[in-house]
C-alpha cells in the first residue's frame, strides 16, 4: 500500500514515511503511526503522520501486519 487513503493507514501501524527535509532526495525514514494528521479522506502525496518518535512526515510505504 502506497498511503494515499487515509483509511489504509492505523495508528500503531509500521510504515516508512518521507520527511519535509528528505523530499528532494526521497530518503525514507521508517516507524510506527503514533497520530495522522491529515484531515482528508485522500492525499495524492500521502497522509502525513506522526511517528512515535515525534517524526513528521508523509506515508510512502505500509508494511503488512507482521503479527
Amino acid at each position: 500500500m502506497n498511503g494515499q487513503k487515509r483509511s489504509d493507514v492505523q495508528v500503531g501501524a509500521k510504515v516508512e514515511i518521507i520527511l519535509k527535509a528528505d523530499q528532494r532526495t526521497g530518503k525514507r525514514t521508517t516507524g510506527r503511526v503514533a497520530k495522522l494528521l491529515t484531515k482528508s479522506p485522500n492525499h495524492p502525496h500521502g497522509i502525513k503522520v506522526m511517528l512515535a518518535d515525534g517524526q513528521v512526515g508523509r506515508v510512502a510505504k505500509i508494511y503488512e501486519d507482521e503479527n
